[in-house]
């Protein structure tokens, strides 16, 4: 699994930290960084699924290691990244992707409901890049967050996560600002409806039709299609980019959150 445009080894050398990268999106760029050299530390809440992803780097010739710790728990997100530091060395690439959604009208989201996707997209996003901070290697460091479209398009029944991915993008700006002299440059990949993910996956089996039909470009994009965006934004070949939210969304951040109102369902 290698983009075709970017140099194989062209991460040689370089240590990554992936969250989130027991399935879906994340898991494509952890194999994706991996299949261009860097070494790959990923942290999800799942060591099995973080073992199944290892397996599959190393079957490529990648190098791999998992640590099991939940992103909202900022204690044990500092101790696996420094056990990753410890095993491949300081990072160069460090990927915030653990995230959480689900379909509900704002009066029927209970507090706890709320909180858990602020403390899993926003929180986790925040204790991901504070874990990897004292363990950066040099002046040459990516940070990314995964974001969504609802952090700017603001989209019916996802109240929360529109708080959330709104934050998330203010977040990855300000450190963007706070952290470019230190030689850290900070952005965030906003995907739309991708396919081989579960959300994704479960639109696709109730709605998808529906939903390409919307969409400017007619399909749902592919978990390789974000994870060779994920390697162009940590590459040499976007090393002036900073504080950016690139969206890979197939044009749904052009339509509105009206434009899917009654496809929610709620």
């Amino acid at each position: 699994m290698h983009s075709l445009y970017l140099p194989r080894d062209m991460l040689a050398g370089e240590t990554a930290l992936v969250t989130g990268a027991g399935s879906g999106i994340n898991q494509g760029i952890a194999r994706m960084l991996a299949a261009h050299g860097a070494r790959v530390v990923m942290i999800g809440r799942r060591q099995e699924k973080l073992d199944e992803t290892r397996e599959m780097i190393e079957k490529a010739g990648g190098e791999a290691v998992g640590f099991s710790a939940d992103v909202r728990d900022a204690d044990a997100m500092a101790e696996a990244a420094q056990k990753g530091a410890g095993h491949f060395g300081p990072y160069e690439i460090v990927v915030a992707g653990a995230a959480g959604n689900f379909l509900a009208p704002a009066e029927k989201i209970s507090s706890n409901g709320f909180s858990a996707v602020v403390d899993i997209d926003l929180k986790g996003t925040f204790h991901t890049f504070k874990a990897a901070l004292p363990h950066l290697a040099g002046s040459n460091v990516k940070m990314l967050a995964i974001t969504a479209p609802q952090s700017q398009m603001p989209m019916p029944y996802q109240a929360h996560v529109c708080a959330a991915k709104a934050a998330v993008d203010m977040l990855v700006k300000t450190l963007a600002i706070e952290w470019g002299k230190r030689g850290v440059r900070v952005n965030a990949l906003s995907p739309g409806y991708v396919a081989g993910t579960v959300g994704g996956d479960l639109l696709a089996a109730d709605k998808g039709d529906e939903i390409r039909h919307r969409l400017p470009l007619g399909r749902f994009s592919m978990v390789d299609e974000m994870a060779q965006m994920a390697m162009l934004m940590v590459s040499p070949l976007t090393s002036y980019m900073t504080g950016q939210i690139v969206a890979l969304d197939g044009g749904v951040s052009l339509l509105g959150g009206s434009a899917m109102l009654d496809l929610a369902g709620a």
